[in-house]
């Protein structure tokens, strides 16, 4: 790709991600412009804006701001609740990555003449020439502990066509040590919280925004022996905080009808072979041939594990090889071959 006049809006957060990938798009020639999404206000946010600033001073490029609070409480904190509410456990950062960062901030780059939006997302982009057509594929970045493909199965051609991720190729340790050398990692205090808008815990931040429903905690034989204050404070698998004696004791159901909690001390009755998913999208546009025989990923920090899927009426059924601990419904399921992110969709 030739970078020469190509013209790259950056999205800047404070942090070292983005400002390496900010350098690394200089040093090939692009020209390079950063924009912080305001989406939340916080003292963090605020911190975040200051130190994109005085990065881009390092970096000698432009920066401004983008005010996107009210389409992300609308889009993404608006949706955090009412999932969480309904009993499932929804995955916030998945919707803002395919609303806010490519939906909003795209729109608004090609608007403001840019030809790419870049992040600083541990991911790789490939494209290759097939007839008359380009096809953009996604994959798993060199440094796979930092990999974050699984927060973008619900992109499309169309919005890869205008996105580049410079940092897929590079590990942290070495962002680190570049950002070390361009004099930025002074500026820049531990790294981004998994769930940007939520300050402390996510049971605080829910509690502070849905009313308490006690009900039932009970064991797998139905017997009660507890109370809980709300289904949404817990998710399955969960082992902190349920605050029964006798423990430990892990969450294996969430029964929203009865308002009901489900426990078991058993933690083999967390694993299932079988789930159905919905909502799917694919990266390349078109549904794979069924039975798809691919690697599978329930949650952002679990195991990639070989499964079987099938289509069935509008959903997709998967079976994998090893059952799985806490398959969790309102979570993202992603799938892979090799390498290559293929897309996903929810648990139900």
């Amino acid at each position: 790709m030739k970078a020469s006049g190509k013209k790259v809006i950056l999205a800047m957060s404070g942090g070292v991600d983005s400002a390496v990938s900010a350098w690394l798009l200089q040093k090939k020639g692009f020209e390079v412009r950063g924009i912080f999404l305001k989406l939340y206000n916080s003292d963090s946010f605020k911190e975040g804006f200051k130190k994109a600033k005085e990065i881009s001073k390092i970096l000698k490029m432009p920066i401004s701001a983008v005010d996107a609070k009210k389409e992300f409480e609308k889009k993404v904190i608006d949706y955090f609740l009412k999932e969480s509410k309904m009993g499932r456990t929804p995955n916030p950062c998945v919707v803002c990555n395919k609303e806010i960062k490519f939906g909003i901030l795209l729109e608004k780059a090609l608007e403001m003449g840019a030809d790419f939006l870049a992040t600083g997302h541990y991911v790789k982009k490939t494209e290759s020439e097939i007839g008359p057509k380009t096809i953009y594929k996604l994959s798993r970045a060199r440094d796979k502990k930092k990999d974050q493909s699984y927060f973008l199965w619900r992109l499309n051609q169309k919005k890869l066509k205008h996105v580049l991720f410079p940092l897929g190729g590079y590990t942290k340790k070495e962002v680190i040590e570049i950002a070390k050398t361009l004099g930025i990692m002074k500026l820049i205090k531990g790294e981004s919280r998994d769930i940007c808008f939520i300050e402390n815990t996510t049971g605080e931040f829910l509690t502070s925004h849905l009313p308490e429903k006690p009900g039932k905690i009970v064991d797998v034989k139905g017997k009660t022996i507890g109370r809980h204050r709300g289904l949404w404070l817990y998710t399955i698998g969960q082992r902190k905080g349920i605050k029964l004696s006798g423990g430990p004791y892990y969450v294996l159901n969430k029964d929203l009808k009865s308002n009901t909690l489900t426990v078991t001390k058993n933690e083999k009755n967390l694993f299932g072979k079988e789930l159905f998913c919905r909502d799917l999208n694919w990266i390349s546009g078109k549904e794979p041939k069924s039975p798809l025989r691919a690697k599978a990923k329930i949650r952002y920090r679990h195991r990639i594990s070989p499964a079987v899927s099938s289509f069935s009426e509008g959903r997709l059924k998967v079976i994998f090889e090893k059952p799985q601990r806490a398959i969790t419904v309102g979570q993202s399921i992603v799938f892979y071959r090799n390498e290559e992110l293929l897309g996903g969709g929810l648990i139900c």
